[in-house]
């Protein structure tokens, strides 16, 4: 069975730094591209940053130049560092990944992990 687990959420100022962290485990063959989506309250679920298996990256205009997606393919982990952090920042980020294992190609999902950004 196939498992995202997300880490690296909490309360920080605005102006702070967090860095989110989602470790994928299971039965995986080979794991595609990596994204966080991230849902503020009263909001859809919207794409943050995604990465494909060769590194190349994308971000919603909204956080370039202040997030970064990166990934550790030996680790099964991607992470998003999120920099000059903004109140309108705040959300549950959920990680989500293209995996396949034996037999079966699928998108799975973390649990999310709630940031805040507060003074």
């Amino acid at each position: 069975q196939v498992q995202l687990v997300e880490s690296g959420g909490g309360l920080v100022q605005p102006g702070g730094t967090l860095r989110l962290s989602c470790a994928a485990s299971g039965s995986i063959v080979s794991i595609g591209d990596m994204g966080w989506h991230r849902q503020a309250p009263g909001k859809e679920r919207e794409l943050v940053a995604g990465i494909t298996s060769g590194g190349t990256t994308n971000y919603i205009d909204f956080v370039k130049g202040r997030f970064t997606i990166s990934r550790d393919n030996a680790k099964k982990t991607v992470y998003l560092q999120m920099n000059s952090l903004k109140p309108e920042d705040t959300a549950v980020y959920y990680c989500n990944a293209a995996i396949r294992t034996i037999g079966l190609l699928k998108r799975y999902w973390g649990k999310g992990t709630l940031v805040t950004v507060s003074s």
